[in-house]
């Protein structure tokens, strides 16, 4: 299985930028699927998730601002994020969950993640 991450790179504070994130070696359609990204110096934290049927959580920070969908025939997610802030710069990985109720990680790998920097 490989996962990996695209779309990343700079934009000012208050800005758009969408990502998405591709898998090879597994049918993305079965699974739970979400986003997570790790700031400079901080934990890896969870960032939305997507069940099956298309039902989608969010952090409390980003909730009405980022929009996680997926392409089951492009077997890709994609994670929309509106007016970003400076804090938000930080690396974004894509994953799969062994259940969207739990939010549990199937794998303890992860992809090469993309760069998100966000200046104010």
């Amino acid at each position: 299985v490989q996962l990996v991450e695209s779309g990343g790179g700079f934009e000012q504070a208050g800005g758009p930028l969408g990502l998405s994130c591709a898998a090879s070696g597994l049918i993305f359609s079965a699974n739970a699927l979400a986003w997570y990204r790790q700031g400079p110096g901080k934990q890896r934290e969870l960032v939305a998730a997507i069940s099956l049927g298309g039902n989608t959580k969010y952090s409390d920070s980003v909730n009405g601002r980022f929009t996680i969908s997926r392409d089951n025939a492009k077997n890709t997610v994609y994670l929309q994020m509106n007016s970003l802030k400076p804090e938000e710069t930080a690396t974004y990985y894509c994953n799969v969950l062994t259940s969207y109720t739990t939010l549990v990680r199937k794998f303890n790998f992860w992809g090469q993640g993309t760069q998100v920097n966000v200046s104010s």
